[in-house]
């Protein structure tokens, strides 16, 4: 038995150490706002906030979790209020299809966490999410909208 903190509730899970992080958020915990993508670690679908850092949670074993802060999607909305983040998104039209959002919004809120007036390398650097829409400038847009607020 494995315990999670996960978007600051605390989860007894029963599985292998080595499964995945991400099955056990979805399957075990039920928060399915984080993606599978490409189960390689590479997309960013599956992108959540470890300890504050944007990790992919396809390739993060949960033994790995254990005793770690871990953060979802679905923890950015507070009473009915979007994150900042997630208005952008919005406000800017980001998503197409949205597969891949959650990921990305959980990679940029990371990184406005810790720089919250990036630069457009910045910008490049941290969010290496994959978006086969090809929404990357609305991203940026979203990013740069918040660094001004």
């Amino acid at each position: 038995m494995a315990e999670l903190n996960v978007n600051g509730k605390k989860y007894q899970v029963d599985v292998d150490p080595s499964t995945p992080l991400l099955w056990v958020i979805r399957e075990q915990i039920g928060l399915t706002g984080t993606k599978y993508g490409c189960g390689i670690g590479v997309c960013g679908a599956c992108t959540v906030l470890f300890d504050g850092q944007a990790i992919r949670s396809c390739s993060l074993p949960v033994s790995a979790a254990l005793g770690k802060k871990i953060e979802t999607i679905e923890s950015l909305e507070k009473n009915g209020q979007l994150s900042k983040v997630q208005k952008a998104w919005v406000d800017n039209q980001v998503p197409q299809c949205g597969y891949c959002q959650s990921g990305m919004v959980m990679a940029t809120t990371a990184l406005l966490r810790n720089n919250p007036k990036p630069s457009d390398a910045q910008i490049d650097a941290a969010v290496t999410n994959i978006c086969r829409c090809g929404t990357f400038q609305e991203v940026r847009a979203a990013i740069h909208a918040v660094s001004k607020a």
